[in-house]
């Protein structure tokens, strides 16, 4: 892995280790951890945002992860099922058995909205002591969020595609 030097603390994208200038050129993926590794270790991914439109992304990548070995908990208010799976309105309705399974959760929310979800898998690791990443989809960024992660010892990526990075490993 390529690293170039961002303080004490580095941030990884898909192959390589950016400064955050670079960052802010390129938008390339930013993450406190490796998304690959991530995808290769943790295999139970809550997905808030899942969309019950066979058309959306919000569906789609969570099918083609379900698709490729991964355990998929939608999360969406509105939806009894999506992709075959029964779907909770919050992080918080999950019942313990399934909460102490989750390892990565997915968003597929506004950026404006990531720090409200950040807030909640601080509050959802309090309780089950999990997830192990925060993972906001392609396009979402949130500096607030990362604060509030970072600040939790919540590793986290954003800006990248579950399934784009799932198809490099």
């Amino acid at each position: 892995m390529n690293s170039k030097a961002l303080g004490s603390k580095p941030f990884f994208t898909l192959g390589a280790t950016w400064s955050l200038s670079e960052m802010s050129v390129t938008k390339a993926p930013t993450a406190t951890v490796s998304p690959r590794d991530t995808l290769r270790k943790y295999k139970t991914i809550a997905v808030v945002g899942a969309s019950k439109n066979p058309q959306k992304d919000a569906y789609t990548v969570p099918q083609f992860m379900k698709d490729h070995g991964y355990s998929i908990v939608p999360i969406n208010p509105t939806a009894d099922e999506i992709v075959g799976e029964k779907a909770y309105p919050s992080l918080v309705d999950l019942p313990a058995d399934l909460a102490s399974k989750v390892e990565i959760v997915d968003v597929f929310r506004p950026s404006e909205e990531l720090p409200q979800v950040a807030q909640q898998v601080v509050d959802f690791h309090r309780k089950y002591g999990r997830p192990f990443v925060f993972w906001a989809q392609l396009g979402l960024e949130n500096e607030e969020a990362k604060q509030i992660l970072s600040k939790n010892q919540i590793p986290y990526v954003m800006n990248a595609c579950l399934r784009i990075v799932q198809r490099t490993i």
